[in-house]
């Protein structure tokens, strides 16, 4: 599965405020069973208080939407059927999201 593709969220009691989640993990452990994923959310950083590093705004279909990396979690691979879209121009974006949720910067 390639890192930073896109899914529609697989979790239909979340789907309404977060429709996609954006898969992170490194495709050197790719035999997993799960893959880490980042929420794309409709609530905006500025909404929930957050940095905007920490929080990047994604456009997607059309609509501006807030990375959620803090809220990252494991989803089973077999969730993830069909990416809707690839974010591998945004990679940088997104680890250092990521690497502010882990080291602060």
């Amino acid at each position: 599965m390639p890192q930073f593709d896109v899914y529609a969220n697989p979790n239909s009691g979340s789907r309404a405020s977060v429709p996609f989640v954006v898969d992170v993990q490194s495709n050197l452990i790719d035999a997993l069973p799960t893959r880490l994923v980042m929420p794309l959310s409709r609530v905006g950083a500025e909404q929930a208080r957050l940095p905007s590093n920490l929080c990047p705004p994604v456009t997607l279909e059309d609509e501006v939407l807030t990375l959620m990396p803090h809220l990252a979690a494991p989803v089973d691979r077999r969730l993830l059927r069909h990416p809707v879209r690839s974010l591998a121009h945004r990679a940088h974006d997104i680890s250092a999201a990521l690497d502010a949720v882990v080291s602060g910067v």
